[in-house]
């Protein structure tokens, strides 16, 4: 029961795991894991990797990435091997935690299907090659694999509403390739692929949100007819089901814990004092950015290391994957009031006017571009834009109203910039450069689109006439000259080298001017209610959870009950032919693992069948609750000495009346406390039922745990209301165990 095995990972958290993370060896490359205990996940390209790689390790499997990730926090893991956006997103939430740079595989992600459908096949590879081909592929990689915590700007695709459904499985414990958002709707990379494919095949989508390694079973039985979440194709794999082209690269990678105690005499050893101890050091920089060429030119014995976007530099910094990195001094500046733990590092080491970029050949666009930004510093716009947004630091867009008669005006920019230039807030960008475009645009009579993109294509969209122009801090060079045609110069930007506070020289030591005392207990664990429970409303996935375990419990104890006393009407019968397919069935039940008797029915007695997962669950849960009360009746049954029967006989009664009256309530009485205690054992075992798709109380904490990935707080908040189910419902069969006691009856009526 898994309810019970959280419960004891909590245990060995609070008991056993600081002893065992004081023996454990920091991990910093691979072949120090070759000893060390893994985590892997059931099913997945990670297990079989992990198992080849590190023969001597001790491999453990899991469920579900949270599940490790808690043994890794309680010291029963060292590392964790599982694709690269699933670690990513744990790294993010989880800062003791790093990615080992050296990936073990590099694995692509495809779509699986059952085998023998060529056309579906024949489509989804036109599909995934269109998507390639025009770009939304790329920008999808852009949107959802994201290094920083700022919402996901997810497109809005109308899907049809008519014609046969197309049944996706997924597992929605994935973020950021599937998860359940807010609103309680299947999100995330591959289900916005999902949803383009259903658009192009024009078939309605339907969402199956199970367990990882059910999908395939629900595959091949019919229950589902593509698998979009993550899948790499491997000869196994495709023994079963055939698999489209890949749609992204998904590497395999190594989760750590990160060598706090090494790095930090690594850094006592290396701190830095000026710019000049960078040049044999790790600097990063932005791909095709002037700081780019600055470094290499500048520091040729150091190790430059490039970033396609500002959150990916910044990550790196503080990481440690780079010592010191290099952007804009006025971004930075910002960036360091929200980020205590970096610093400058010196002075701005050279300053670049900037200026928006145009097509060589739209000469006319970038004059018309020249007169609006002389009118605009006449004036005074210009220089109120600069006070708000570069020396105050603001964060509110104007209203900026202008016609939009003329057409559009196709704006490239890169959305995580930063401020001063540009960010999104409230769905929107905002920032100096957003403003400066959408005034342009009011100027010109047209409506401003903006085409987010990193900014290594930024120069190759204008050059091929894919937007009409750049407003994104791009800086004057000779080579950009050959490429664009570049407006008058509107502001000049500084370029600093940024590193780790601690890694400054003088900093270390005694420099508290930006420490943060850790939270009290009481801070946590209000923090922790306000990201699980209360933001964006995830207490509805507990109480959808809540209410489908409630209904799974009652209506499989019915079932059971009923099906329980036939078994054992059948099993005490005189007729072996009778008595034979009870004690057969009481024999299988009995030694048929839950979780293989739900699924057994879901995905091959019902594979031709569309019913509802939760029916399966309380069929499956009350075949296997009637076996053990039939063997409960039949032995409180016979612990009812038969003189009692035949004394109920001998007085007239019927022996259908002197069960009902004299051996069933002496019966019950015996058999309470026995069917209390499987009563309740049904409860918890309600907690596997993820695997065909169905939603209950522990789901919900898995689904939550994808989202904030805290490891403890949903299980806690999870063993906690399956301790209050099974005390409300044993507070209600004790009641049941009373009033049948004829004692207690007796005591009544003395006190009456």
């Amino acid at each position: 029961m898994k309810p019970v095995l959280l419960t004891l990972m909590l245990l060995l958290t609070l008991v056993w795991a600081p002893g065992c993370r004081e023996t454990q060896k920091p991990i910093t490359r691979l072949d120090d894991a070759k000893t060390a205990k893994i985590g892997v996940m059931v099913g997945t390209t990670g297990e079989q990797i992990a198992r080849e790689r590190f023969p001597q390790a001790q491999v453990q499997s899991f469920d579900d990435v949270m599940d490790a990730v808690a043994a890794m926090k309680s010291g029963q893991l060292e590392a964790i091997v599982t694709a690269y956006p699933t670690a990513l997103q744990v790294t993010k939430l989880n800062p003791e935690f790093g990615l080992l740079q050296e990936p073990l595989k590099n694995d692509a992600s495809s779509i699986a299907l059952r085998k023998g459908e060529e056309k579906m096949l024949s489509d989804l590879n036109r599909i995934i090659g269109e998507l390639e081909a025009d770009g939304t592929l790329a920008a999808m990689r852009k949107r959802w694999f994201k290094t920083d915590l700022s919402p996901y700007q997810e497109p809005d695709i109308t899907t049809p509403t008519a014609g046969t459904p197309l049944k996706i499985g997924v597992c929605a414990t994935r973020e950021p390739l599937s998860f359940v958002d807010k609103d309680g709707r299947i999100s995330g990379h591959d289900s916005e692929l999902a949803r383009r494919i259903s658009m192009k095949l024009n078939r309605p989508i339907e969402f199956f949100n199970m367990k990882f390694m059910a999908l395939i079973p629900a595959l091949q039985s019919h229950k589902i007819d593509l698998i979009i979440s993550g899948m790499t194709a491997t000869p196994e794999r495709e023994k079963s089901v055939d698999f489209s082209r890949p749609y992204f690269p998904n590497p395999q990678v190594m989760l750590v814990r990160k060598a706090a105690a090494a790095a930090t005499s690594d850094r006592q050893r290396d701190l830095l004092s000026s710019v000049d101890d960078v040049q044999d050091k790790r600097i990063g920089v932005l791909l095709g950015s002037v700081h780019d060429s600055y470094v290499t030119k500048t520091y040729p014995k150091a190790t430059v290391l490039q970033y396609k976007t500002p959150s990916d530099l910044v990550l790196a910094v503080k990481s440690g994957k780079v010592d010191a990195g290099m952007y804009t001094h006025e971004t930075l500046l910002e960036i360091l009031r929200q980020e205590p733990t970096l610093a400058l590092l010196g002075k701005p080491l050279f300053s670049v006017p900037i200026a928006v970029g145009f097509n060589q050949t739209n000469t006319a666009l970038c004059t018309k571009f020249n007169t609006f930004l002389k009118q605009v510093k006449q004036n005074g716009q210009f220089d109120d834009m600069v006070t708000r947004w570069i020396q105050q630091g603001g964060t509110q867009m104007p209203k900026i109203e202008g016609s939009t008669t003329n057409g559009r005006l196709v704006i490239g920019i890169v959305s995580d910039k930063g401020l001063p230039f540009t960010i999104i807030k409230d769905n929107r960008m905002v920032g100096f450069d957003v403003e400066l475009a959408e005034r342009f645009a009011a100027y010109l009579g047209k409506e401003p689109v903006f085409s987010d993109m990193e900014f290594g294509s930024l120069i190759a969209a204008a050059a091929g006439n894919k937007i009409d122009a750049i407003f994104s801090t791009l800086m004057i060079t000779d080579e950009r000259k050959k490429q664009v045609a570049f407006s008058d110069p509107y502001y000049e930007l500084g370029a600093s080298l940024f590193v780790l506070k601690q890694r400054v020289a003088g900093a270390t030591a005694g420099n508290t001017e930006h420490a943060v005392a850790p939270p009290s207990f009481f801070k946590g664990i209000a923090d922790s209610f306000q990201s699980n429970i209360l933001q964006e409303r995830r207490y509805l996935l507990i109480w959808d959870g809540l209410k489908t375990t409630v209904v799974i419990s009652i209506f499989a104890t019915l079932f059971g009950t009923l099906l329980g006393a036939l078994i054992c009407f059948m099993r005490m019968a005189k007729s072996r032919l009778l008595s034979a397919p009870a004690r057969l069935y009481i024999a299988i039940l009995r030694g048929t693992p839950v979780l293989v008797l739900l699924m057994l029915i879901f995905y091959v007695v019902f594979a031709s069948i569309n019913i509802n997962p939760v029916i399966v669950a309380v069929i499956a849960f009350g075949m296997n609750f009637g076996a053990y009360t039939a063997e409960i009746f039949r032995t409180g049954i016979e612990g009812v000495e038969k003189g009692q029967t035949e004394a109920g006989i001998s007085l007239g009664f019927t022996r259908t009346s002197t069960f009902f009256q004299i051996v069933l309530p002496q019966m019950v009485r015996r058999i309470l406390p026995v069917y209390k205690g499987e009563f309740i054992s049904l409860v918890k075992m309600t907690s596997i039922v993820g695997y065909i798709a169905v939603q209950d109380l522990t789901k919900a904490s898995d689904i939550i745990r994808s989202r904030t990935f805290d490891a403890f707080f949903p299980l806690v908040m999870v063993a906690i209301l399956y301790f209050l189910i099974s005390w409300t419902l044993m507070q209600s069969l004790e009641y049941l165990e009373r009033i049948t006691d004829p004692k207690y009856k007796k005591r009544k009526a003395g006190r009456a």
